[in-house]
């Protein structure tokens, strides 16, 4: 249990400023995480200790999920250097305010010789002509850009700024960073300032609760420490027993009332929303049920479509399962019409009961490989003409010209399979459908070789 160093509330009594701005850091030597970054000699360190007349450093792009620290390493490099610093935000800023900043960064420079940092929040909401806006400066040193963002600059920022700055990715917080920042928050007179003692049990719901997230670990720790000291206000004061005035105590319960659930790293438009997807596919594939009904969960609790799910579901049913069991895709397409019939969230149960088959059936890629093949050939160009015999006879004069001169009925032949050639000459003997071993396809395999033999004359 993190007892407090001070009594009172008075950590609460900072205005409506949210912890977490309270809490940012002031240098960074402050920064919890992102190690990776910030050893001797990184560019951002050399942003941080650069002076007006020698910033050193490059232009840097911060890519990473929110809460780990972009905004905060950026403020954090302009409090410690003291250089000219100018914020903007992509949702609110132009290109005029981009100009704008530009024109007082060449003044800058040429009146004192110093280069403004720019700091430059979701740069993915900028339109192209906005992020072209920002390149003479970048591009001519009169501002070090520091740009941050939660989605992938490979689509989002166009090529010219890329290839002038440096990308640096930021990962989720590890629990014993986000833990070091609540006990940090509870203790600082910027924070909580000991108002509060933090249970152990409670610390480690909030550090698993906040999925790598700084704001939202400081956010739910504000919140259930509001929590735990309105409830003893309520209650009779007891302050002193034996002298030792009551601190409000902010235990695992309390945790749970101010924190509804954990949160979900999954952004629709971005990568996580291509993340889950895939690691769902493959744990499908890989015939991991548990995982692949984990990632299922993982889109439902963060309002994936789930038509998008579904048809998902579909595609892993023909390219995954295929052949091995051909009853996968019509209980795929039956879960994908029962979610249109019935909505969510009951819609989920007809999806897991999809996606348990699924994981669970024997698997075969090989109608999959098969078409992927043939349509190799075609856009190769290896096509051939239709046989005479298979070409339609039906319209006035085509016997005339020899269109299915010679074509023997299937259904006239032993077994209704009759020896002929179907393929074109130029691929006459090719196989594009290898089946597997694997459920039933073993069925598969051995009919399909009698076939062949027979249409061939073998």
């Amino acid at each position: 249990m993190r007892a407090p160093t001070t009594g009172g509330h008075a950590g609460l009594a900072q205005g409506s400023v949210p912890l977490a701005v309270r809490m940012r850091p002031t240098s960074l030597d402050e920064v919890a995480g992102q190690q990776h970054l910030l050893g001797r000699g990184s560019p951002l360190v050399q942003l941080a200790t650069g002076t007006r007349e020698n910033p050193g450093g490059v232009s840097v792009i911060l890519w990473g999920p929110p809460g780990t620290g972009k905004t905060t390493l950026a403020q954090a490099i302009a409090r410690q250097s003291g250089r000219e610093f100018v914020e903007l935000s992509a949702v609110t800023a132009g290109v005029k305010d981009v100009r704008e900043v530009m024109e007082k960064a060449l003044t800058h420079r040429d009146l004192y010789g110093s280069t403004t940092v720019l700091f430059l929040d979701e740069i993915h909401r900028f339109s192209k002509a906005q992020q072209d806006a920002l390149l003479p400066g970048v591009e001519n040193g009169w501002v070090i850009l520091i740009a941050a963002t939660t989605e992938n600059p490979s689509f989002s920022v166009i090529s010219p700024l890329l290839s002038r700055s440096l990308l640096l990715t930021l990962k989720p917080l590890t629990d014993e960073d986000l833990g070091m920042l609540v006990d940090r928050a509870v203790e600082d007179p910027r924070g909580l300032g000991g108002s509060v003692v933090l249970g152990d049990e409670a610390r480690s719901a909030i550090v698993r609760l906040s999925s790598g997230d700084a704001r939202r670990a400081l956010t739910a720790l504000e919140a259930a420490a509001s929590s735990a000291i309105a409830a003893q206000d309520d209650t009779d004061d007891d302050a002193a027993l034996d002298g030792v005035p009551a601190v409000p105590i902010v235990d695992a319960d309390t945790v749970a009332a101010a924190v509804d659930r954990a949160l979900l790293r999954y952004d629709r438009q971005g990568d996580e929303h291509y993340d889950v997807i895939s690691a769902f596919i493959k744990s499908v594939r890989g015939s991991d049920v548990d995982a692949a009904l984990h990632y299922l969960a993982r889109m439902i609790e963060a309002g994936e479509d789930p038509r998008f799910i579904a048809r998902r579901i579909i595609i892993s049913a023909s390219e995954d399962i295929g052949m091995a069991d051909p009853q996968a895709l019509p209980i795929a397409v039956a879960a994908a019409q029962a979610v249109q019939l019935i909505g969510m969230p009951e819609g989920r149960i007809p999806l897991a009961e999809a996606v348990v088959y699924l994981a669970t059936a024997p698997k075969s890629n090989a109608a999959y490989n098969g078409v992927n093949a043939a349509i190799a050939d075609v856009k190769a160009g290896r096509l051939g003409v239709v046989p005479m015999h298979l070409r339609d006879a039906h319209y006035p004069g085509a016997k005339r010209l020899g269109h299915g001169k010679g074509y023997v009925y299937s259904h006239d032949a032993e077994h209704g399979v009759a020896e002929q050639q179907y393929l074109p000459d130029a691929l006459e003997g090719t196989e594009y459908y290898t089946p597997t071993t694997n459920g039933y396809e073993r069925e598969v395999g051995p009919r399909l070789e009698r076939l062949r033999k027979i249409t061939r004359g073998e």
